[in-house]
């Protein structure tokens, strides 16, 4: 006789949320933070995407790059049911990418992943676009720090207290 695996949601050890499923072979559990993380990755191998964040989330995701970490749950929020999940996704799109199809395509990436890997119905996904990034304003930026060393001879002076 077969048992149909039954879904919990619970707390795990560190009490964040996560979707166990029992069968007659063990119990397997999946914290929420591995359902952003999947969906993270979703939309972050989108063409378009540039980050993942706001303004305040890029920061600190920056200062966690600086050494040597990356948050690959940065800009994703999840709620996760016993069966279902709904995620909250916020991105930067790359100029000149089309918002809604950017948008459209990190939705339908994350609806995959998170029914393949996870294994979880996908209620709804939504998309906030927060900026655009230009490349121009990059290059702009490393012009004018070229510049400035320019001006300085190419090199910086010691300075000797």
């Amino acid at each position: 006789m077969t048992t149909q695996p039954q879904i919990k949601n619970q707390g795990t050890p560190n009490n964040a949320p996560a979707k166990q499923t029992v069968t007659s072979r063990g119990t397997t559990t999946v914290a929420d933070g591995v359902v952003a993380k999947v969906a993270g990755i979703a939309a972050q191998d989108i063409p378009g995407v540039y980050a993942l964040g706001g303004g305040a989330a890029r920061a600190l995701g920056s200062i966690r790059e600086a050494v040597g970490q990356k948050d690959l749950t940065q800009g994703v929020s999840v709620e996760v049911g016993q069966t279902q999940v709904a995620v909250d996704v916020t991105l930067v799109v790359e100029y000149p990418h089309p918002l809604q199809k950017v948008a459209d395509d990190v939705r339908d990436a994350i609806y995959a992943a998170v029914e393949d890997v996870v294994g979880m119905e996908v209620t709804e996904v939504n998309v906030s676009i927060t900026d655009i990034h230009i490349a121009s304003d990059d290059a702009d930026e490393k012009s004018a720090a070229t510049q400035r060393n320019d001006d300085q001879g190419g090199q910086r002076e010691a300075r000797v207290s």
